[in-house]
């Protein structure tokens, strides 16, 4: 387990189960965010859990493992997900029992590392064969392989907005917002850091509506005291309330914005704001590969001979 100060982080093999659990819960199925929240809901990660980051964030350890956790239930045959990130629960999943899990994730991690070995000796002997004519070649699609290029990426892009100067930061708000349906968006205010708040008006067919957002460039989760913050702030400001960061919410947090009584706010954590810098192709590319499986029938070629 991974302690930060005094918060232990529980190991990606430990959250097996209870996200395994938990998209049961949910119905057999679950995006990223729901499956995160009601698992850390679940096993009451406190604050300081939440908080710890991975590495030099901007991403949280939680938030790493459990998609360690979701890759390895995926590999397992316990889950499946779609390409908008939606997890659902696979027959064998509902099947499985608890005391299962540890000897399936032996299995699936033995199976792994042939494959990789495989895929290693295979890689040299490719390389071996074109190096006369200096060719590259291309890395073999794997699960898990698949899992950590995700992550990567994500932590990359996120890395690069953090390093923007402010000026850059709100040019880059605003045109994502203008790309995600947004008719109009004005800043109206920027602090030292380099947040942004203003006002927006969002357009779904016929209909709009003010909408006051505010853009947080931190690295860590922000707790649900923000989100107050910003509904105090947001007050006779717009119908609608859009809190975007490039860290995470806790799970106080996301409590708060759907609290009872209150008005509602839409929040968007640092995973979902790759993904839209990716959906509206703003300085992220997306190259598809398409990978071939060949199968040789033999009946075929004994046919043909003679009879």
């Amino acid at each position: 387990m991974l302690v930060g100060m005094t918060a232990t982080v529980p190991q990606y093999v430990d959250l097996l189960w209870p996200a395994l659990q938990t998209a049961i819960a949910l119905g057999g199925s679950a995006s990223n965010d729901e499956l995160d929240s009601a698992v850390i809901e679940r096993e009451a990660l406190s604050s300081e859990v939440q908080a710890v980051l991975h590495g030099d964030g901007p991403s949280t350890e939680i938030e790493y493992r459990l998609a360690w956790a979701r890759t390895y239930l995926k590999g397992m045959g316990l889950l499946t997900n779609s390409r908008r990130g939606v997890w659902s629960v696979t027959e064998k999943g509902r099947e499985v029992t608890e005391k299962d899990i540890r000897p399936l994730h032996a299995e699936f991690s033995a199976e792994n590392r042939k494959k990789n070995a495989a895929r290693k000796s295979a890689r040299a002997a490719s390389r071996r064969a074109a190096s006369a004519e200096d060719t590259p070649v291309e890395e073999p699609d794997a699960a898990i392989a698949e899992a950590e290029n995700d992550v990567d990426w994500k932590d990359r892009l996120l890395e690069t907005v953090l390093k923007m100067s402010p000026d850059a930061f709100e040019r880059l708000i605003q045109r994502l917002l203008r790309e995600a349906g947004f008719s109009s968006a004005s800043v109206t205010g920027r602090n030292a850091d380099g947040d942004v708040e203003g006002l927006g008006l969002y357009q779904v067919s016929l209909l709009s509506f003010p909408v006051f957002f505010q853009c947080r460039r931190y690295s860590g989760s922000v707790e649900a005291r923000a989100v107050r913050d910003f509904r105090g702030a947001m007050s006779g400001r717009g119908e609608k309330g859009l809190l975007i960061t490039t860290g995470t919410f806790t799970g106080d947090a996301r409590a708060e914005a759907k609290r009872d009584g209150a008005p509602p706010i839409d929040l968007i954590d640092g995973d979902r704001l790759c993904e839209l810098f990716k959906e509206h192709s703003l300085g992220v590319t997306t190259r598809t590969r398409v990978v071939e499986d060949v199968e040789i029938e033999t009946e075929y070629f004994t046919s043909l001979e003679p009879k």
